[in-house]
């Protein structure tokens, strides 16, 4: 056990904990004996309890702080219903661990399963495995004298022990694979499949992941998913620091990722924390990591083997808790041969390799990405666009989209600019272009249709019939556009309104 405070977390036993005459203190009662022991303070105790035992609950509470001074009990109603109703209690106890505002790094949680029924104990003994309740099992006994405050015995779920057991909860592994996926249906089976595997595997391990595919796959957004995943299931509780391993280049590298003390170099005139220790007990995210300069390369191996670093121009050895997410378009395989990227590096990366597809490789999800980036520009811009013919759908599934994802949201996000009524346009003669797909062309478009708002609106920016409040933009928003895109009043004054 370590030195954080101790917080129980049990449900009342309505039958081993009940008693209200003296005689009770001569009884054990697992609820009151767990806060007894002679050697191991409880500081908190988390009671669950029905409407219908209260009373029973206040006894117990009582009865813990004139044994226990140094436990503080709190007390929480739950009910549910029919305690042999497998799906209700999961349910009932589900939603309180998701609801409860878990601090791993400041305290020790002990799940109590000695109480309740048996659906109940079950129940406490999946989500801990699970990881909803991020903590230790605590079962209670008593002695041959029932006076006595009894054993206690603790147990660290080893969770690899128990995967079958986990597999039954079929929703929850439903609903992180669609978290994954960002609440797209996706239909390719070989990417269902991938996801199906980080979902099982990557969420829970603490080692390096690398995300490997073509620009544009989808790679920072799996990442961030896959951190954010693993936050709702208390495996970590830092931040997602991320770094384009292409910008560091030069002195400042160096001191990016590791930090550096005040008077390292010429201008460091105060210390600063690197990318690396603002992602402590967190999630890194190295995007590009083929082009890390090979300078940095064995610092950063020493990181994932020892998890330890120093700042630029620091003696003292720190410790970091990160885990790790690599991405790259490149072959490192390659880089390696041509002695660009450290061998000893790559195969510490490699242990949990994660290749995505290409766009073209998955041609059938085509209609659902259309979908979701209309629905996602269309409310943005308050517009009501609710459907796409048949033909401009197949086309675009007839596309390369070399760009994958990315310039395939582009695109949709140019054609809601474009679109005026609740049919998408798609100017589909672009897509035969080389090319024609890109930041430049998105940003003409938008430049386009905000100078057409501006001349309907006769010039107007703000208050009701204004501009702003047709783009569905805040004015400042809209002014900060206009600046961007480099909108003048001569764009749009000179014009009768459409």
């Amino acid at each position: 056990m370590t030195d954080k405070p101790h917080v129980a977390i049990g449900l009342l036993g309505t039958t081993l904990d009940a008693g209200r005459s003296q005689d009770r203190w001569s009884s054990w009662r697992p609820t009151v004996a767990v806060c007894m022991q002679p050697d191991f303070v409880i500081q908190r105790l988390e009671l669950l309890h029905g409407l219908r035992d209260k009373t029973l609950a206040h006894h117990v509470a009582s009865d813990i702080s004139a044994v226990s001074p140094e436990t503080t009990v709190k007390l929480h109603e739950i009910e549910f219903g029919d305690p042999w109703d497998f799906e209700r209690v999961y349910e009932t106890l589900f939603k309180f661990a998701r609801a409860y505002p878990f601090d791993t790094d400041k305290e020790e949680y002990l799940i109590h399963i000695t109480t309740g029924t048996h659906v109940a104990q079950i129940c406490l003994f999946l989500l801990t495995e699970s990881r909803y309740l991020p903590g230790k099992l605590l079962q209670s006994a008593p002695e041959r004298d029932r006076k006595a405050p009894g054993n206690i015995k603790i147990i660290d779920l080893d969770l690899s022990q128990y995967d079958r057991i986990a597999s039954r909860f079929r929703q929850e592994a439903r609903d992180a694979v669609s978290y994954l996926k960002g609440g797209i249906d996706t239909k390719n089976a070989a990417f269902n499949q991938l996801i199906d595997r980080i979902e099982q595997v990557a969420i829970a391990t603490r080692d390096p992941l690398l995300l490997m595919g073509p620009t544009g796959a989808g790679k920072s957004r799996l990442a961030r998913r896959i951190y954010e995943l693993k936050k709702m299931r208390h495996t970590i509780t830092g931040d997602f620091i991320d770094v384009n391993c292409a910008t560091l280049r030069g002195d400042g590298a160096m001191s990016t990722l590791f930090g550096h003390v005040k008077g390292a170099f010429t201008g460091a005139v105060s210390q600063k924390l690197g990318r690396l220790e603002l992602a402590d007990k967190g999630t890194l995210f190295l995007d590009e990591v083929g082009d890390i300069p090979l300078e940095l390369q064995p610092k950063l191996l020493r990181v994932l083997q020892d998890q330890e670093f120093e700042r630029l121009g620091a003696t003292r050895t720190l410790k970091v808790d990160v885990r790790l997410v690599a991405a790259t378009n490149r072959d490192l395989s390659r880089r390696v041969v041509e002695k660009q990227f450290r061998s000893d590096l790559f195969y510490r990366l490699n242990v949990f390799p994660i290749r995505l597809p290409a766009l073209r490789d998955r041609r059938e999800d085509v209609p659902l990405l259309v979908r979701h980036f209309i629905k996602k520009y269309s409310t943005r811009m308050s517009k009501k666009i609710d459907s796409i013919s048949r033909d401009t759908m197949a086309a675009l599934a007839e596309c390369d989209w070399p760009g994958n994802i990315r310039e395939l949201e582009n695109f949709i996000e140019r054609s809601v600019i474009l679109t005026t009524d609740t049919v998408l346009h798609v100017p589909l003669a672009e897509l035969k272009q080389e090319g024609a797909v890109n930041p430049g062309n998105l940003e003409a478009a938008e430049k386009e249709y905000i100078v057409r708002i501006l001349r309907d609106c006769r010039g107007v920016i703000a208050g009701p019939s204004g501009a702003a409040v047709r783009l569905g933009l805040k004015r400042t928003t809209l002014q900060s556009k206009m600046q961007r895109l480099g909108i003048t009043r001569a764009d749009y004054s000179s014009q009768k309104p459409n």
